[in-house]
């Protein structure tokens, strides 16, 4: 009684007489939506891994994976602490150097030398602590840092330089299970056999780590599409759908970034230099060649940001907070009269906390959203709060210009490529188009009945054809199957027009309604 799957069988070829149990799959592949708040960011750090993508989900797993926030240009924690404001809390944090990085080091008693597993200032905040052992002579190494739990390597023994060698072994390779390898330093020991001494040894007393920031400049961040892949070419296959590389305000990489945004199904946030000029910015922008759904080009209007982390007010790129924002709500929507979180004010307002002291004109506002440039101001068409003012992105085209028809595009397309490869190798009849046709209707009904789809006189707002229609045996004998989609999305309320006709002579006709309705 052999059971198969369907499929694995000639059936029209069985000899033996027997029971034959096919397990049959269901027939309709359903496709679950990729996430729409994988937001990438680019930037430098004091610590952890260079040109590697790491997975953050809060400013508490950013210190330990990177340390601090610093107050400095590119710094990737002020933008993770940015966006984690607006209610961001899902990204691809990659740091970068300018190659001139360094990794703190210590040698005790010209014994041992420990160096922090990752380049960078933090690690010379390290210490290195030798005590007496929980066992009798044996001794202990505890390693500490900053914001993190010491680790501590217990009961070794030897004398001499084999005192030295477990040492070494405890921390680059660990105790056992309940004591891994060190996460913060590796461990070389020499051939001296001189005795330890019981204190505290400080990476301070060592070799320095540096972050390799002071010749950071645009091409470090952008980085090389060859692997091992740097800067923002290591966010490749990560799932951002949105991302920015802090800072860079270099208009020569748009035309970069924005090819990568294109490939990668990611929104791109630019923006101008601090203190940028609504001329130059048209200017510059045309120059670059830049009109595309793919990026959103923010007007160089830096805004003042309360840095907890180091108590100051400092100027901070519009990149992240519009990201974080973004990152924070469903694809069909847009950026436009959203509230924005941690604003103190703005280069052209100033600082203002009790109010805001001066704001863009109107003629002002058209000339940057006629030019494809957005801006955070306030007020908002909602009230006087700080939001992005207009939600679109730098496309030209205004049928595609806006934050939701980027947004949504790519989550659609995301999707699809996530899920629809599956009917790869299957064969081509009519059981594959009604499959592949139910798959792609329950997709897109789901969507409609979560809000992410919608149209204004209650018609379906999709339509999908999977049939001998565009499918004809000329197409279908290469190999060849296509499914044709069309998906109407939900326009944006950006210009409101209310109609009043007020006066002593209007007269106005009134409506009875049903009892009980307003």
């Amino acid at each position: 009684m052999p059971i198969t799957t369907l499929g694995a069988l000639n059936t029209t070829a069985l000899i033996v007489p027997d029971l034959y149990v096919q397990i049959v799959p269901p027939q309709t592949l359903l496709l679950n939506g990729v996430p729409t708040d994988v937001a990438g960011i680019v930037g430098s750090a004091s610590w952890g891994p260079v040109n590697e993508p790491m997975v953050i989900g809060s400013m508490s797993d950013y210190a330990l994976g990177f340390g601090p926030v610093m107050a400095r240009p590119f710094d990737m924690g002020t933008a993770v602490a940015i966006a984690v404001q607006q209610g961001a809390g899902n990204f691809r944090c990659v740091r970068v150097t300018d190659g001139t990085d360094t990794a703190a080091a210590l040698t005790i008693f010209g014994a041992i030398e420990f160096t922090a597993i990752y380049t960078g200032s933090l690690g010379n905040m390290m210490a290195v602590t030798l005590s007496p052992g929980s066992a009798v002579n044996s001794w202990r190494v505890t390693i500490s840092m900053p914001g993190r739990p010491p680790e501590v390597f217990d009961n070794l023994l030897g004398t001499g330089n084999a005192l030295w060698q477990a040492m070494g072994d405890a921390v680059n390779q660990g105790t056992g299970p309940l004591r891994g390898a060190s996460q913060l330093v590796a461990a070389t020991a020499g051939t001296s056999s001189i005795a330890p001494s019981p204190g505290v040894y400080p990476f301070s007393a060592g070799i320095a780590g540096s972050d390799g920031v002071a010749a950071l400049v645009s091409s470090y961040l952008v980085g090389q599409d060859t692997v091992p892949r740097t800067g923002m070419y290591a966010l490749r296959s990560q799932g951002c759908t949105l991302a920015m590389l802090a800072d860079m305000t270099d208009s020569t990489q748009w035309s970069v970034l924005v090819s990568f945004g294109l490939e990668e199904g990611c929104y791109m946030i630019l923006a101008g230099p601090a203190g940028d000029t609504i001329t130059n910015a048209v200017a510059t922008k045309q120059a670059a060649g830049l009109d595309s759904y793919a990026a959103k080009l923010m007007f160089g209007d830096w805004i003042w940001w309360y840095d907890q982390a180091n108590q100051l007010t400092r100027l901070a790129s519009p990149q992240a907070f519009v990201l974080g924002r973004l990152a924070n709500l469903s694809p069909e929507q847009s950026s436009l009269n959203k509230p924005l979180y941690g604003v103190v004010g703005s280069q052209k307002s100033g600082q203002s906390p009790s109010g805001i002291s001066n704001s863009y004109a109107t003629a002002d506002l058209a000339a940057l959203l006629s030019a494809g440039i957005d801006v955070i101001a306030n007020p908002q068409p909602g009230g006087n709060f700080w939001g992005v003012r207009g939600g679109h992105n730098s496309s030209s085209n205004v049928a595609i210009n806006g934050d939701n028809y980027t947004r949504l595009t790519n989550y659609i397309a995301a999707t699809l490529s996530a899920g629809m490869g599956a009917y790869v190798g299957q064969v081509i009849n009519a059981t594959l188009f009604q499959q592949v046709r139910s798959t792609l209707m329950a997709f897109l009904n789901a969507m409609l009945s979560q809000g992410l789809l919608g149209s204004t006189n209650g018609s379906l707002p999709f339509a999908v054809v999977c049939d001998i229609s565009n499918n004809p045996a000329s197409r279908t004998g290469l190999g060849y199957l296509q499914a044709d989609v069309q998906v109407l999305y939900q326009a944006i309320n950006e210009k409101f027009i209310v109609n009043v006709q007020g006066g002593q002579t209007v007269q106005v006709s009134q409506q009875t309604l049903p009892q009980g309705t307003v």
